[in-house]
């Protein structure tokens, strides 16, 4: 196809189900030249109907996509964890208003659209513990409530998370997926002797630690 029709182009991304991709993806979606891509996605970003959020990434403002969705495209590999998570499932009763990501490149945080998205790096052997959920007939990488908690706790213990909630619904986390997180955790993180004994004391049914090492 050297050419493009931009109501075939809005048709074929709507069927699709397509919200944010990257001029390499337009190009083999629509199979046509980089050059051609570059072009349309530059002169219909004049009238709104994309826009680039990133360096060779587009959303379709026709079909915008879901933050979390979004959040996961932006920086790759990456996971909705932390806050976002825990607040997406009634942990932490608070609205995170900031989209918090697990990664294994750098720390990175971005403001695109009025809505901020941030980037923590994790090892990569704490890489785990997620699962592709659906968003409103979106696919979401998504933290497992267990793991959104110990990723949370992990960057408390590292001082990069100031602030320990102290209203955590410990009722809503499953304890036998949590003690069994644990003891992976344990396995690779056997320097963090403070995060160690925090989920040691997390597979013992006392909520009161949380306020213990909230200081």
């Amino acid at each position: 196809m050297d050419k493009l029709n931009l109501i075939s182009v809005q048709d074929r991304l709507l069927k699709s189900n397509i919200s944010i991709f990257s001029v390499r993806d337009f190009i083999r979606i629509f199979r046509v030249l980089p050059k051609t891509a570059r072009s349309f996605l530059s002169y219909h970003s004049k009238n709104d109907l994309f826009a680039r959020v990133r360096q060779g990434i587009y959303i379709a403002n026709f079909n915008p996509p879901q933050k979390f969705e979004a959040a996961n495209y932006l920086y790759k590999p990456s996971y909705i964890s932390f806050e976002s998570a825990l607040s997406f499932y009634g942990v932490i009763p608070e609205t995170i208003y900031t989209v918090t990501s697990a990664t294994t490149k750098a720390s990175k945080e971005f403001n695109l659209q009025s809505q901020s998205y941030q980037y923590n790096k994790i090892k990569k052997k704490l890489y785990f513990g997620y699962q592709p959920i659906k968003l409103r007939g979106r696919l979401v990488l998504m933290a497992d409530k267990e793991k959104a908690l110990l990723d949370y706790l992990y960057f408390h213990s590292l001082k990069k998370k100031h602030f320990l909630n102290e209203r955590l619904a410990l009722n809503k986390i499953d304890r036998k997926k949590l003690g069994a997180y644990v003891n992976y955790f344990k396995k690779r993180i056997r320097k963090n002797k403070a995060l160690i004994s925090l989920l040691e004391t997390l597979t013992y049914d006392n909520p009161t630690v949380y306020k213990r090492v909230g200081h």
